[in-house]
């Protein structure tokens, strides 16, 4: 009897952390294909469940990728003034804007900010995320401990490679850029 209690206990508890790690699991649909993120919850519980709350609502569909420095990173997530369907789009403002909610507080931990890490980008103000969030394409260990990592891409980084870089000489602003066609929870 005991033997078929811990199989059963065994096997709720197998679906209970597949349950919650599909949970975590997003798709970013871009121009050339999708990338599946997963986000770290344990580790960054409010600026994921931001990110949640605007990629489920649709917010971070059609944003441009308004920052991108190659060799660095692809910046993204103004929902006010970087959505390019919207009446608030000013690609000059991109960048500047953030959404409706109130600024987070930084949720900084170890975790590296490795090729294919998601960071939460902020102002000097370390407590002032708010939806804006950018993908490494290399390690930046100098942001390490510096701004919130909240989860990491798990396939399909090289279609993040193919996102449209930005001027160099002009901290990677884009023209033309490229944006995320949709953002949602698998």
């Amino acid at each position: 009897m005991s033997k078929i209690f811990i199989k059963i206990l065994i096997l709720f508890f197998l679906i209970t952390n597949q349950s919650i790690a599909e949970e975590n699991i997003m798709i970013l649909k871009l121009k050339d294909g999708n990338v599946k993120i997963e986000l770290f919850e344990d580790i960054a519980p409010n600026h994921v469940k931001r990110i949640k709350e605007l990629a489920n609502s649709g917010k971070y569909d059609n944003v441009v990728f308004h920052r991108v420095i190659d060799g660095f990173m692809a910046q993204t997530g103004d929902v006010k003034f970087g959505n390019s369907e919207s009446t608030d789009f000013d690609l000059k403002k991109a960048g500047m804007g953030g959404s409706d909610f109130p600024d987070l507080k930084q949720e900084f931990n170890s975790l590296p900010h490795d090729r294919g890490t998601l960071s939460m980008a902020r102002s000097q103000d370390p407590n002032s995320a708010n939806s804006q969030f950018f993908i490494c394409f290399q390690p930046a260990p100098f942001l390490d401990r510096q701004y919130t990592v909240f989860g990491k891409v798990i396939e399909g980084m090289e279609f993040v490679d193919r996102i449209k870089r930005g001027d160099q000489n002009n901290n990677g602003a884009v023209t033309d850029p490229d944006k995320i066609i949709s953002f949602k929870s698998e």
